[in-house]
């Protein structure tokens, strides 16, 4: 797994967030948001056409609020104002009608989006992180420990440390184990 690759599997919002690294930006062209939303299929509605331009801009924009917000929240301050607003109208953009379902096993949601692919999917992404920013999990929310690393995560184990242990956490371990081995010798 290399820095460029994306991390999937924390909250939805949190990997939109995460799209944007210290080594550079995974949603750089409709291709490659093509290729993270179709890592993250099984957790957004189907879309019918590839991304193209304005899909790019308004999921980067989603992400630069998602981002701001989660942010503040990671550090023990308050989201900017503009952040919630910017999320909110994203959202607002590609209202939805709320369809509940009986699966015979349990009640399924769906929301069916009216507006332009590109607004229905910045709503589906906004509206992952006002999920996310309205959830008490979002307590949790924490910075990766790696010096180098600007990756959020919503840790399950208190004292998760790194963004992923494959990534970070192997390279912190393998720093330390170096410098013991230089001081030792």
């Amino acid at each position: 797994m290399n820095a460029m690759t994306p991390l999937v599997g924390e909250p939805l919002a949190i990997d939109l967030v995460n799209t944007l690294t210290a080594e550079g930006d995974l949603l750089a062209d409709p291709e490659a948001l093509d290729a993270w939303l179709a890592l993250e299929a099984d957790r957004l509605p189907k879309f019918d056409a590839p991304a193209d331009r304005t899909a790019l801009q308004e999921v980067r924009s989603v992400r630069e609020h998602a981002a701001a917000a989660f942010g503040a929240l990671a550090e023990g301050r308050r989201p900017p104002e503009s952040s919630l607003r910017g999320l909110a109208a994203a959202v607002n953009a590609a209202p939805g009608r709320t369809r509940l379902t009986w699966d015979g096993t349990a009640v399924a949601v769906t929301v069916q989006r009216q507006g332009s692919a590109a607004d229905r999917l910045a709503a589906e992404l906004a509206q992952a992180a006002v999920d996310l920013l309205t959830d008490p999990a979002v307590a949790k929310l924490r910075r990766c420990g790696a010096e180098d690393c600007v990756m959020l995560f919503v840790p399950a184990h208190p004292r998760r440390q790194w963004c992923s242990p494959e990534r970070c956490g192997n390279r912190v371990r393998v720093a330390r184990h170096y410098e013991r081995r230089k001081a030792g010798s």
